[in-house]
């Protein structure tokens, strides 16, 4: 046996290369005008704000998974149920973009390329692929009754909280619903600070950081993705302490300012460090836990002797 030539490697590299090039240009056709809409539209709004980054981020998972995903799908048979899968999603886009509904024209992306996938690759690509997939939920953007419906008791209780944590030390603070009052200033707690976009983001943030370090263990990875949502509302009450602190020491122009910008990198910076410190926690837990059992075992083995 003698092994394929040069030019025959370059032929079936084109090959290999020409359907996902077509697709490539199928989807820039249909998707680039959306996203132009997203950056001029909603993606540009604070409460928006998370969805470029979690663009960029799919992006590279999906770039990052890419080999993985040949790779498991190599030889594999492609399936037929991509199919009705992509008629669906077209239907999607369709209805979505005529009538401006965002959750349709941008969430049949992710129908579009499962469909794609399960048509060039088979199944075996999708599961390697699951978790860029599932990523790019978290960019899709929500409709507003959804989100005003749930923002809404979500912003009173990070008021709520951050109001008693800073009267308990011995600031002159008091609420009104959404408002605090802290000496002679007055604060808005707005959709972006304690919004139902923002509990997304560090939702994205912490399943990136999941999927990023990779425990073995079932326990750990679950328990850390339940814990994410409590570690979300604590990010949200340092945020709004952080600026109500900022505005009552440095005065409303500081707090409605450059440091305004900064309190939202405190909101990501203390939401992974709360992650980080949880998943420590966890991690010497379960390592103590399986100590003990591990030498009541041996302890039992002895007696047993």
């Amino acid at each position: 046996m003698t092994a394929p030539s040069a030019p025959a490697l370059i032929d079936n590299r084109r090959a290999e290369l020409a359907p996902w090039l077509i697709v490539l240009l199928g989807l820039a056709v249909m998707y680039v005008p959306s996203f132009i809409d997203l950056f001029r539209g909603v993606w540009s709004t604070d409460q928006q704000a998370h969805g470029p980054i979690v663009f960029a981020i799919s992006i590279w998972l999906l770039y990052r998974k890419w080999s993985e995903m040949i790779a498991a799908s190599e030889g594999k048979p492609t399936s037929a149920a991509g199919w009705p899968v992509l008629v669906f999603g077209l239907l999607l886009y369709i209805l979505g973009r005529s009538q401006d509904i965002l959750l349709f024209e941008i969430g049949s992306l992710l129908w579009v390329l499962v469909a794609i996938m399960l048509l060039l690759r088979g199944t075996a690509a999708v599961k390697a692929m699951w978790f860029p997939l599932f990523f790019m939920l978290f960019m899709i953007p929500l409709p507003g009754v959804v989100v005003d419906t749930v923002t809404m008791p979500m912003k009173m209780a990070v008021s709520y909280v951050a109001e008693i944590v800073l009267y308990g030390v011995g600031y002159p603070i008091a609420r009104s619903g959404v408002i605090l009052q802290i000496g002679q200033y007055q604060l808005l707690v707005a959709d972006a600070c304690a919004g139902l976009h923002t509990l997304f983001t560090l939702e994205a943030l912490g399943l990136l950081y999941l999927n990023l370090v990779r425990h073995e263990s079932i326990a750990r990875n679950v328990t850390l993705a339940v814990l994410i949502v409590p570690i979300s509302f604590t990010a949200n009450v340092i945020r709004v302490m952080v600026l109500t602190l900022i505005t009552y020491h440095l005065g409303d122009a500081a707090g409605q300012g450059f440091l305004h910008g900064f309190a939202g990198m405190v909101l990501f910076i203390s939401a992974l460090l709360l992650i980080i410190g949880v998943d420590s926690l966890l991690r010497l837990g379960l390592k103590r836990g399986s100590h003990v059992v591990g030498t009541a075992g041996d302890r039992s083995t002895s007696s047993g002797r």
